[in-house]
């Protein structure tokens, strides 16, 4: 279930497609009311995204799914004045805005930084965009695949031969919107001791240059610009992807007495001796040759017998394994990380991954509060499913809202 560490926050969640509904997640499984506002003509684009034509077709497209779940969706046009009233008195009565459109939008519609903490001084404004709200580049627009290039991940990703080469998940937006999640949780914080609002500004690319860590303080403090090196650890060897009698298997014996069991385990005492090999920076010198003569005994057993020796021995070892493998596996299941939940079955949801009552399997939090798994407790909405329960709260009739649908504001 989620937990109630932003309970009683209430935000509103522009966002669209990734980076911007991943933070909005974040907060929802956090505790937070995440109000979901989708333009009126098709809402958030992702709803048409995902391996499942089936789904997409119903505006519930699995990219949707993936990070829209304990939210609810209100459709509206902020292009229009009764929509703008409407967003309004919104603004009135939360905490948050949450945005990832391109910088400008918001104040074109009306709804800058300046008008928002007009309406409410003390609002939380937190706009995402690939490059930031200042800088050259600003008005660029960026994707995932944009990102991951122009901030030199793609750079050092995959080998001599291979790099560039994009990392398999989109992690410049996942990591734009955990930097998003984690600066409102603080600027929430500030507000309950002063009672000021603040703008948050977050840029994909800092977020993912951040994430870079070491890799670009290798560069900033080192002088050394980093380079592609596939499935090694610049930093440490042994450490890396071997080769087994049956699969690939992972290594960091990253400490010298880590590296001396490990030479015990393969029955190679020999090897720490080596003058290649009996130093950390030796290691890396030679790495290529400490590899092969690793190898040459790791291919002798399957990845099994390899996992269990490495256990036991304390030494970080593991196969490589395919997501199915990991979503399935015991220390996954055991944690909660994935649940299960219903979707409208009745509005004839129906494509691959669901079950025959419409049920779904979701990621949570990667964090448990007070010993709990923190999962979504409600399924991703339909478009516009609270559109009447929200505005109805809002003082609107229902001769009200049946003219709204008419005039296209909602």
């Amino acid at each position: 279930m989620r937990t109630n560490l932003l309970e009683g926050v209430r935000v509103l969640d522009l966002t669209n497609v990734l980076s911007g509904p991943f933070a909005g997640y974040q907060l929802a499984l956090m505790g937070a009311d995440v109000l979901k506002v989708e333009a009126h003509t098709g809402g958030d684009l992702a709803r048409k995204l995902g391996a499942s034509a089936d789904l997409s077709a119903r505006h519930l497209g699995i990219s949707f799914l993936a990070q829209n779940s304990s939210k609810r969706s209100l459709t509206l046009n902020l292009k229009s004045e009764r929509g703008k009233d409407i967003f309004r008195q919104l603004v009135e009565t939360h905490d948050v805005v949450l945005e990832n459109f391109r910088p400008g939008v918001m104040d074109r519609l009306g709804f800058g930084w300046d008008a928002l903490r007009e309406i409410n001084p003390g609002i939380v404004y937190c706009a995402i965009s690939g490059f930031g709200q200042s800088g050259p580049l600003r008005d660029r627009p960026a994707y995932d695949q944009i990102i991951q290039g122009m901030s030199g991940l793609m750079s050092v990703t995959g080998n001599t031969e291979t790099a560039p080469l994009r990392v398999g998940a989109p992690i410049a937006d996942t990591v734009g919107g955990f930097a998003a999640a984690f600066a409102i949780a603080s600027a929430l914080v500030r507000r309950g001791r002063t009672g000021e609002g603040a703008f948050l500004d977050v840029s994909m690319l800092e977020a993912t240059l951040t994430a870079m860590g070491w890799v670009a303080s290798d560069y900033l403090v080192g002088g050394s610009e980093p380079v592609p090196m596939g499935n090694e650890n610049r930093t440490a060897a042994p450490s890396g992807t071997f080769s087994t009698a049956d699969g690939d298997f992972n290594i960091a014996a990253n400490k010298q007495e880590q590296f001396e069991e490990l030479c015990r385990i393969l029955g190679r005492p020999d090897l720490a001796g080596d003058p290649r090999f009996a130093e950390r920076e030796a290691r890396k010198t030679n790495r290529l040759a400490l590899k092969a003569e690793i190898e040459s005994v790791l291919t002798t057993r399957p990845s099994a017998h390899w996992d269990k020796e490495f256990a036991a021995a304390g030494i970080p070892g593991a196969p490589v394994m395919d997501v199915a493998a990991v979503l399935d596996s015991p220390q996954i299941v055991e944690r909660g990380l994935v649940s299960t939940l219903r979707i409208d079955a009745a509005a004839g949801i129906t494509g691959t991954g669901v079950g025959p009552d419409g049920d779904i399997r979701l990621l949570g939090a990667p964090t448990h509060v007070d010993g709990a798994a923190v999962t979504p407790d409600t399924p991703p909405p339909l478009l516009g499913e609270h559109t009447e329960t929200v505005l109805t709260g809002l003082g609107y009739s229902a001769e009200d809202i049946a003219a709204m649908r008419a005039e296209g504001v909602i």
